[in-house]
């Protein structure tokens, strides 16, 4: 046995299953949310963030390197996802005003009628999928599973930490 197995701290059976309960889940989600848009809207989930996210940006308009990270995508992954939605209509690449070597994604009227037509499946995906399945203190608690994992709190509310009553 290597000195780094040695020194392994291995999951218990207990940790295993969770570990396995949690992929099986988010997986499970991530294929019945991607599913349902792809199927309603022509969409893929990815498509429909980079869309969702220039909707609710000033002027609905981002930084190509500031939507890769908001979206946690690489910057190619990101760039090649734009040219999608821009053969689609949906997004223009425009230079940066203030930084000649940067470009703005921005969404356009199309692309707001095409987010705003897939919306509502999408919600109710979500619903389905999460929120009818728990009972208010398993949402409260899956909000603070989820800020653990990324370390603090969720850098998508604009509450003022509110988790409803």
């Amino acid at each position: 046995m290597s000195r780094a197995t040695a020194e392994v701290q291995w999951l218990d059976e207990y940790e295993q299953v969770t570990w396995r309960t949690y992929l099986a889940a988010t997986k499970a989600i991530g294929e019945a949310i991607d599913s349902q848009l792809q199927r309603d809207a022509a969409i893929p989930h990815t498509y429909y963030e980079i869309l969702v996210r220039l909707s609710e940006a000033p002027e609905q308009m981002l930084r190509m390197s500031q939507l890769a990270d908001i979206c946690l995508a690489s910057r190619s992954r990101l760039s090649h996802a734009v040219t999608r939605l821009e053969e689609r209509g949906w997004v223009e690449r425009r230079a940066c005003p203030d930084d000649g070597r940067g470009m703005l994604a921005a969404l356009t009227d199309a692309g707001m009628a095409a987010l705003s037509n897939a919306a509502p499946g999408h919600v109710s995906a979500v619903r389905a999928q999460i929120f009818d399945r728990l009972n208010p203190e398993q949402i409260k608690q899956l909000r603070e599973i989820g800020e653990a994992i990324l370390g603090g709190p969720s850098p998508f509310s604009t509450l003022d930490g509110g988790i409803p009553a």
